[in-house]
């Protein structure tokens, strides 16, 4: 693969729901826009960094699983187990389910009698069946639903600008800015929502083996796919507190909605909103595809997960596939969409801080591994990301204690599981002994 179709790769993978969404759970916390604006600067220089480091790691242990299997070089196997089983619980499942409820909330803006949460269901359930036969059936479907993402961002962010009748006045927001609404704890808590619009930088670093001339096309293709995806959130975010009043945004999920009706009136945003929702599916999509994939590795490495392994005859990880529709099909049934952004990101921060973090571990424990790519900027670059991550991951806890301590003790079963599993690993090689024996 070469740089542009590298740059497509991280464009597609990182443009999800986060954008459509985050921006009113922001502005409840962080009232003054710049500070809001200064979020998504933050979101891209850590989506850069991130995304660097994981070039260095993937290029280095080319092999799928991503975090699960660096983790399980770069420390232990335990580690690496516990990263699986943060996917498999939170990593894809509750961003999953947050995607259903966000393409929910934008039908219910289209067609007001909606029910939100029965939506959501419906189109997880329809998605999952598209992923269950082949693994060719969502290809195509992915492209086309990312391009058309795409140059929505680009038409909204075009009518904001042009076609809106009215605008509203941002320069005493700006001007009443203080760096204290930087470094207040409603700031580092708003992390949580920008990593989430960010998120997909890292699977771009999975291919580093297939790339042409890793060294030079992998950073350029990162840093390119990043910035474009960062001007495209600031100038999209900017749109929306450019055109609907401060106080109509704040709390609301379906930020996009309430710009879009400022912009067209109230039938354009009806109409906008039905647009939105559609092509929301290819997030859903995306974690539909890529989430079983990882819990396949995992079973084929522990004997008591062995199950998450089976396919269909098309080659399809069938079992990991429902697995994870389960789940997220609980989720959408028990929380909001607030609640599991909360709840996934205590974990989903830990894991990419350690694999991070682990780069330092691998050039130390590793030193004459080959490394088609390392990464720019070493070691400013991991430090850069690792700062903002503890930042919000305090603040987490002390601002959002319920939903950190559950994602948290969710991630810490992992242990107990991967003792578990040993042991039957053991006893099931004992067993085989003795019968050799006789």
């Amino acid at each position: 693969m070469g740089f542009v179709a590298v740059s497509a790769f991280v464009v597609a993978n990182m443009i999800g729901t986060g954008v459509f969404t985050s921006l009113g759970f922001q502005l409840a916390g962080v009232p003054n826009p710049l500070a809001v604006l200064l979020l998504w600067v933050l979101g891209g220089v850590m989506a850069l960094c991130g995304a660097l480091v994981y070039g260095e790691l993937g290029a280095a242990m080319p092999r799928s699983g991503g975090e699960y299997h660096y983790l399980s070089q770069i420390y232990h196997p335990a580690l690496g187990f516990f990263s699986g089983w943060t996917s498999l619980t939170v990593g894809f499942a509750a961003p999953n389910a947050a995607a259903c409820l966000a393409l929910g909330y934008y039908f219910q803006g289209a067609f007001p009698q909606a029910p939100v949460k029965m939506i959501a269901a419906t189109v997880l359930l329809l998605v999952t069946l598209v992923h269950s036969f082949t693994v060719r059936s969502g290809g195509l479907f992915q492209t086309i639903f990312t391009v058309c993402k795409v140059l929505l961002i680009i038409f909204l962010i075009f009518a904001g600008f042009f076609i809106a009748p009215v605008h509203q006045d941002l320069t005493p927001a700006f001007s009443s800015f203080s760096w204290s609404e930087v470094f207040s704890p409603a700031f580092a808590v708003s992390i949580v929502f920008v990593s989430l619009a960010y998120s997909g930088w890292n699977a771009a670093a999975y291919i580093a083996n297939d790339i042409d001339q890793p060294q030079r096309t992998l950073p350029r293709a990162l840093l390119f796919g990043t910035l474009a995806v960062t001007v495209l959130y600031l100038l999209l975010n900017f749109v929306f507190l450019y055109t609907a009043p401060v106080e109509a945004l704040k709390g609301v999920p379906d930020v996009a909605e309430v710009s879009a009706t400022y912009i067209f009136g109230v039938n354009g945003g009806r109409l906008m909103s039905g647009i939105i929702a559609f092509l929301l599916i290819s997030t859903i999509s995306a974690m539909s595809f890529v989430g079983p994939r990882v819990y396949q590795v995992m079973g084929e490495d522990l004997s008591l997960l062995r199950f998450m392994s089976i396919k269909n005859r098309s080659g399809v990880p069938i079992v990991a596939v429902w697995l994870q529709c389960a789940l997220s099909l609980l989720l959408i049934c028990v929380s909001d969409l607030e609640q599991l952004i909360y709840f996934s990101g205590v974990p989903l921060n830990i894991c990419a801080l350690l694999t991070v973090l682990g780069v330092f571990v691998h050039r130390r424990r590793y030193p004459n591994a080959p490394r088609p790519y390392k990464t720019w900027g070493y070691p400013v670059v991991p430090v850069l990301f690792s700062i903002p991550v503890l930042w919000s991951l305090i603040y987490l806890f002390k601002e959002q204690p319920l939903e950190a301590f559950l994602g948290t003790a969710t991630i810490s079963l992992s242990f107990v599981l991967y003792a578990i599993g040993k042991w039957y690993e053991k006893r099931q090689a004992l067993k085989k002994e003795g019968g050799d024996h006789e």
